[in-house]
């Protein structure tokens, strides 16, 4: 399997507001940058929406290293709370609704042919690739908000 690193990070304006994302992948070397944004939207939407346009780019199975500031998209990725809200019908363990269902959906959907390795780190601590998706995701939201404003 390849192995291919992501970096990803999500911003809003207001949660919510206009929001916006942003993902690196790299292979062998090699970067690709993707981005974008909706409004009206939340922060945590738009941290999964980056990782699931980045998984959507791979074209095989491959061995992920997904690494994020968003506490939300790791913990539930690596300590298995979105596949248990998934199985109880996308409930938490207080029973009540988990938030965001149809991304983590698609996104457990997506993982599943993946090998994933979770990396949280501090947001906002000079790590290059994560100011640089944080920098996309901004960017895209302060566009979303422009065109708001429009």
């Amino acid at each position: 399997m390849k192995k291919v690193e992501i970096y990803t990070d999500g911003a809003c304006r207001g949660n919510p507001g206009p929001g916006g994302w942003g993902a690196i992948l790299r292979y062998k070397g090699r970067e690709k940058s993707v981005s974008g944004g909706e409004n009206p939207t939340t922060n945590n939407r738009m941290e999964l929406t980056a990782v699931i346009e980045a998984v959507r780019m791979l074209k095989e199975p491959c061995e992920i290293t997904l690494v994020s500031d968003s506490k939300y998209v790791c913990d539930a990725l690596e300590k298995g709370w979105a596949q248990s809200w998934k199985n109880n019908g996308w409930r938490k363990a207080d029973r009540k609704p988990a938030l965001n269902s149809d991304l983590w959906e698609t996104l457990l959907s997506l993982l599943s042919e993946h090998q994933l390795t979770v990396q949280w780190i501090k947001g906002h601590d000079g790590h290059p690739e994560n100011e640089a998706c944080d920098r996309m995701a901004t960017a895209e939201a302060d566009r979303f908000e422009r065109s708001e404003d429009a």
